[in-house]
């Protein structure tokens, strides 16, 4: 069962792959420097019509990741905007070919980047989604995997196998 972009899991479980599709992720993605790669993600959102305008959502996701980067060490990064104007949540994966560093020199080398594309008023979804891809980040085989899968369709497979933690309900 997919989950419409946007909306909050069902109690239980869901599925990081509800929250992209095939043409959100880019497994050979050019480009040696954050700005570029922002923007090819950034790219695919717009032309996926995940976002309406490009260039506010280009400029809004890499202001952020100059006033804090979102590079960790397992060579993941997670650069986001939020958009007054977006409708759902959802994130453009790429992989660069070769660890690209992340912001300054001796910043952490990143290979896998999930851009986010996060409504202004999408809190709950917002730490949902990044809480899972933060766990999915610990996760060596998935990484592996991630790093190594041949074309889009097999890592849309490998994303709706990763799980997404709903909410409990107060009390339970």
């Amino acid at each position: 069962m997919s989950i419409p972009p946007g909306t909050l899991p069902p109690p239980g479980l869901s599925s990081l792959g509800d929250f992209t599709s095939e043409g959100l992720i880019l497994l050979d993605l050019p480009g040696s420097d954050p700005s570029s790669l922002i923007q090819t993600l950034s790219q695919a959102l717009q032309r996926e019509q995940r976002i309406p305008d490009l260039l506010p959502f280009y400029h809004a996701a890499l202001n952020r990741e100059f006033l804090c980067s979102t590079a960790n060490g397992a060579g993941l990064a997670f650069p986001h905007a939020r958009i007054a104007s977006l409708e759902h949540i959802s994130f453009a994966l790429g992989r660069c070919p070769k660890p690209v560093a992340w912001g300054s020199p001796g910043a952490p080398l990143v290979r896998l980047i999930f851009l986010l594309a996060v409504p202004a008023t999408s809190s709950t979804e917002y730490l949902l989604l990044i809480s899972a891809l933060a766990r999915a980040g610990t996760n060596r085989a998935l990484l592996d995997k991630l790093l190594t899968v041949a074309d889009a369709p097999a890592a849309l497979r490998l994303l709706k196998e990763t799980r997404v933690q709903a909410p409990r309900p107060a009390g339970g």
